[in-house]
């Protein structure tokens, strides 16, 4: 029985774990504890998925609760994939902030996974780099 919750933000180890038993792990700097620390300690918007103590998912947001949440990581342990978990924690993420839109960047493992839930593709999308 996997425990959801949006009341708590996991410690660096624990979210380290995650990310590391996922392909997300690989494109955050999860081995940089300030940065990592601060993109947990910054999120506003942040609900998790647990199978007992194990942490196994999270999506993690930063919301204005009106019209925006940009979801910026969803994660889930790769062991626990294709169980409706990450469907699950951006329902509840949705639930959070009901009259805000979701809007993301997926990774490109994910690309073909958020149709399949209902998102729709946004071509206009911009990025800038801290370093431009």
């Amino acid at each position: 029985m996997i425990d959801y919750r949006d009341d708590c933000v996991p410690d660096l180890v624990t979210a380290r774990a995650l990310y590391a038993s996922c392909s997300l792990g690989a494109r955050r700097p999860i081995g940089d504890d300030a940065r990592f620390g601060a993109m947990l300690t910054h999120a506003n918007l942040i609900v998790t998925a647990w199978d007992g103590a194990q942490l196994v998912g999270i999506a993690r947001s930063v919301s204005d609760f009106g019209f925006t949440t940009y979801l910026a990581d969803l994660a889930v342990n790769e062991a626990y994939q294709r169980r409706g978990i990450g469907r699950e924690l951006i329902r509840r993420t949705q639930l959070a902030a009901p009259q805000a839109k979701i809007v993301l960047l997926a990774a490109p493992a994910a690309v073909d996974y958020y149709p399949h839930i209902g998102f729709r593709h946004h071509p206009q999308a911009w990025l800038l780099d801290p370093d431009a």
